[in-house]
């Protein structure tokens, strides 16, 4: 395949435990097991160049929502050799303080954004706690300022950032939420991140609690299995399962290989 890429997704925080109703919206009352939640950036390389998903909260936002932060994300990323002032592409998948924190640690990077997701984080819906609640101000603000910058592309639903990586809007958790379609060796792999926080979300048709439109989230998983073409390339945003599922990409950070097969199939 000529625009073949490798993808790693790199876990920088884990949040432990979570019991089922902190997970689902209609909880099974008979499932009591607890699970965590990982925190991931994902990092696209080919062709010459690396392109980030997402950047992650910084140890300032982790003792604000009382999160266990590992390690920061750049630094995660230096761990695997990748600079962050190299980096000239930044996807933001959506504006929520996990994905889109350290947005200053990029000083060479364009970020690749939703009108959708702009709107919404510094729009009227911001006026009410709940919704307001997974955004950072500081994080907002900062990107306004990269748009002053002339540093943010926006996308009006799909969109390409490079051959074989293209965007796609699906809403749900937040308005301008996009996912990210990456060709491989092993055929796309769609990186669903908060489409799907957990297989479970997408698999059992049971969202994540953390949603601005219901409708927009059951139709975003249609989009992510079309887009993926098999239920083994769809990767959601926070299941642990992910590095139970792949090779390890690092002895130097928690990285794993997701444009290898996993070990085992979910058809």
């Amino acid at each position: 395949m000529g625009n073949a890429w490798e993808i790693y997704a790199i876990r920088y925080a884990t949040m432990s435990p979570r019991t089922p109703h902190m997970n689902y919206l209609s909880p099974d009352p008979h499932e009591t097991t607890a699970a965590d939640l990982d925190y991931f950036v994902w990092l696209i390389r080919g062709q010459g160049r690396d392109i980030l998903v997402d950047t992650g909260f910084n140890a300032e936002e982790a003792r604000a929502r009382s999160r266990k932060l590992t390690l920061n994300p750049v630094d995660a990323l230096a761990s695997f050799g990748v600079d962050a002032s190299s980096i000239r592409d930044v996807i933001v998948t959506h504006l929520h303080y996990d994905h889109a924190g350290n947005l200053d640690r990029f000083p060479n990077a364009r970020f690749h954004l939703q009108d959708r997701e702009m709107s919404y984080a510094t729009g009227r819906c911001m006026c009410h706690g709940t919704l307001r609640h997974p955004f950072s101000a500081d994080h907002v603000t900062l990107m306004v300022r990269h748009v002053y910058s002339e540093r943010v592309s926006f996308h009006n639903g799909d969109g390409e950032v490079a051959p074989g990586v293209t965007l796609h809007r699906v809403g749900g958790h937040s308005d301008g939420l996009q996912v990210v379609r990456v060709e491989t060796a092993r055929g796309p792999v769609v990186l669903a991140s908060d489409a799907s926080h957990y297989y479970g979300n997408m698999q059992r048709k049971n969202p994540f609690p953390i949603l601005y439109n219901l409708g927009d989230m059951m139709e975003g998983w249609e989009i992510v299995k079309r887009l993926a073409g098999h239920p083994d390339r769809a990767i959601p945003g926070h299941d642990p399962l992910v590095t139970e599922l792949y090779p390890r990409a690092s002895d130097k950070v928690d990285a794993w290989a997701l444009h290898l097969p996993p070990s085992r199939s979910f058809a």
